[in-house]
């Protein structure tokens, strides 16, 4: 096998062990065993709420066991179509079977993706909610570059989005936002983008041309529905209302009909103004507030099963996940997964998926990666 083919065949034997270790291979064909038996059981739909989770869990496990059974398929007749014209010296039939393994490589990387995309919240809806850090202006207009990426990322998914909270710079940029994203698996891909962003430019504002460095974070959590169990005390509740402000026009409203959420025992700060009416706004906030509270216990979780690899430091504002280096070189670094782009204008317009993908599958590996931060 030439070196080519044996890259594709690493590539895809590597994506299909991920996913293999993620679904743990063995138990997941017993537990899609007993699922299919519990379909074929009339009494199933007597409970239609169970009977939806069950199928839920069934289609699940269906995609992801007949993806890894037909990629290695299809891999095994690849590799014998090449040994075959590697055999009659045939260059043609090598070349299809070379071009066979990279379509299948893709796939593989694709497929693994979506595999990972399982957990109980990954195919919601998500809040992206970004704030700046310390230094005024250079941080807001940050604020405001991020916000457009992962707006744009979200619109190269077909995903729909609308402007939650927005609150403008003094100067330029944006004090915070929050961005409601829409489609399937939206919180899946952008939960591994809560953290600290890093950029290094060249001020435009800094008349001397000097360079900056400028942080805002980024924090995502899901949109939850009724089948989420999240109590609330409303003792524990702060309601403060206020005129909007901000973007204004098409995006939000500018009525006294904002509505900010503060809840007392997690500190939690939540706000809607997208709507004029001020209990519509309130409903948001409180559905945002549950969902920020249904994402913490998922956290809290996540760690207690995987302590070794799993850290709190890694969604708080203390932790720094990717560099945004414009100046004096192009580079953009993940400094959990080491991922580098150099077009960092692609990056800033929308194109994360590289990065979501890598990050999603260190969480299954729990593999630590040594990254040297962008200067």
């Amino acid at each position: 096998m030439r070196a080519e083919g044996q890259a594709h065949i690493v590539r895809i034997e590597k994506a299909l062990a991920l996913v293999r270790k993620f679904l743990d291979w063995d138990r997941a064909l017993r537990r899609f065993d007993e699922l299919n038996a519990r379909v074929e059981d009339p009494t199933l739909w007597d409970k239609p709420k169970e009977a939806e989770a069950v199928m839920k869990e069934r289609r699940r496990l269906e995609a992801a066991i007949g993806a890894v059974n037909t990629i290695s398929a299809e891999m095994a007749d690849a590799v014998e179509f090449v040994e075959l014209g590697e055999m009659e010296d045939d260059e043609d039939t090598i070349a299809e079977g070379l071009a066979a393994l990279a379509a299948l490589a893709e796939r593989a990387d694709q497929d693994k993706v979506t595999a990972l995309l399982s957990g109980e919240a990954d195919a919601n809806d998500t809040y992206l909610e970004v704030h700046a850090g310390a230094g005024g202006t250079e941080s807001q207009d940050w604020a405001e570059m991020l916000q457009r990426m992962y707006t744009r990322w979200a619109e190269r998914h077909g995903y729909k989005v609308e402007l939650v909270d927005y609150h403008a710079g003094e100067a330029a940029g944006i004090k915070s936002c929050t961005l409601l994203i829409k489609g399937e698996n939206a919180y899946g891909y952008a939960k591994t983008e809560s953290g600290v962003h890093r950029l290094v430019r060249i001020s435009p504002y800094d008349s001397s041309a000097r360079r900056h460095t400028s942080f805002s974070s980024v924090w995502v959590y899901p949109v939850i529905d009724d089948s989420f169990e999240i109590d609330i005390n409303p003792a524990d509740l702060k309601i403060d209302t206020y005129r909007a402000s901000g973007a204004g026009g098409q995006h939000v409203n500018t009525t006294d009909s904002a509505v900010r959420i503060t809840h007392g025992p997690s500190g939690i700060v939540v706000a809607s103004q997208i709507d004029r009416s001020q209990h519509k706004n309130r409903e948001i906030a409180m559905g945002m507030l549950k969902a920020r509270l249904f994402e913490e216990e998922m956290r809290k979780r996540e760690e207690a099963a995987s302590a070794e690899h799993a850290s709190k430091s890694d969604i708080g504002w203390g932790h720094q996940i990717r560099s945004y280096v414009l100046q004096p070189y192009q580079q953009v670094k993940d400094l959990r997964t080491g991922v580098v782009s150099t077009a960092p204008g692609d990056v800033l317009d929308g194109a994360l998926d590289p990065f979501m993908a890598a990050a999603l599958s260190q969480r299954v590996t729990g593999e630590k990666v040594e990254v040297e931060d962008a200067d």
